[in-house]
């Protein structure tokens, strides 16, 4: 009888324990959240330090997490998305769903930073990655690419901040030519696919010569897997930059914990994970700087970046025009 006295006794208090640790839900995408992205690293190292239950959870790619909160508006359960980027800032501050951060402090970013609602936690350019023992002599640029039959495989623009930064990509290098790039480009994409995810399988499966990527992704393979045989491909016009970023719901019941989780993305705690679960520069540079291998990366000799307003404003007919060559 005792010990099923202290028994009782013990799962209620674990229970009322349980209970009482407050829950911070943070709405970001699948690869930050899988067993190799920086999610389980992350989480650990912020619960070391809040006194709280940090939950991570996966909504498909960046541009997702937008139509999401959209769509459950102040009944949201999340108190922070993390993954928009410069080309969404613009839609989802006019949501009014989101609060100002707060944070100040410098970043080691290619741009200024002065937004009072999202605040910057990676970087990189994007860019076509090949593997160099298919493809010795990649295209250098998306002219040369649209006149060969290479296959690509990119991501829908509509529920992926690749697939949009894309878009941005041929609208910022190309501006009214972009249509003729796309109708151009359309019968070497062999699939769109809704996240980042399943088109670099797709690629690493061999289904096509080229995939939509980050001028980072080769760091994954030559530290992680010790293969130097995926590159990026340096294009002539210049690779799109994105800042990727966080912001805290207005809505949330947690703001003392989702400010503690925004001023913790920029401690060594989160920054220093970020170069080796997300392969993307870190929006402050770890004491110990860049690992060994982000030295034999490209540094595109051009940087092309719209203004959030900007990107806002390209969004919808840059959309038309990659839908209009796509579905001819």
């Amino acid at each position: 009888m005792r010990s099923s006295f202290l028994a009782v006794g013990f799962c209620a208090t674990a229970s009322l324990a349980a209970a009482e640790t407050p829950v911070l839900t943070v709405l970001t995408y699948d690869s930050f959240v899988s067993e190799w992205g920086p999610g389980p690293a992350i989480e650990k190292a912020f619960e070391a330090t809040c006194g709280c239950d940090l939950r991570l959870v996966g909504a498909g790619d960046g541009a997702a997490l937008l139509a999401r909160v959209q769509l459950e508006g102040k009944g949201s359960e999340a108190d922070i998305v993390l993954g928009l980027d410069t080309s969404l800032t613009a839609m989802a501050a006019a949501s009014g769903l989101f609060a100002p951060h707060g944070v100040t402090g410098s970043f080691d970013l290619p741009v200024d930073w002065d937004d009072p609602l999202f605040l910057p936690y990676d970087w990189g350019w994007f860019a076509m990655v090949h593997d160099t023992t298919r493809l010795a002599t990649p295209p250098a640029s998306f002219q040369a690419l649209a006149a060969s039959d290479l296959k690509i495989v990119i991501q829908d623009p509509r529920s992926s901040t690749p697939g949009l930064g894309l878009l941005l990509w041929v609208k910022a290098a190309y501006g009214d030519r972009a249509p003729e790039i796309w109708s151009a480009l359309a019968d070497n994409i062999v699939t769109v696919t809704p996240g980042w995810s399943e088109a670099y399988g797709l690629f690493l499966a061999g289904e096509a010569d080229m995939v939509l990527s980050y001028t980072t992704s080769p760091a994954y393979h030559l530290i992680a897997e010790d293969d130097a045989t995926k590159a990026a491909a340096p294009f002539d016009e210049g690779h799109y930059l994105q800042v990727e970023v966080a912001g805290k719901l207005a809505a949330s019941d947690q703001p003392a914990l989702a400010d503690a989780f925004l001023a913790f993305m920029g401690s060594e705690g989160f920054q220093s994970v970020i170069p080796t679960t997300n392969w993307m520069y870190p929006a402050r540079t770890p004491a110990g700087g860049l690992p060994e291998g982000f030295d034999t990366l490209i540094t595109p000799a051009k940087s092309l970046l719209m203004t959030a307003a900007e990107a806002q404003a390209a969004r919808g007919p840059a959309l038309d025009e990659w839908l209009t060559a796509l579905s001819r």
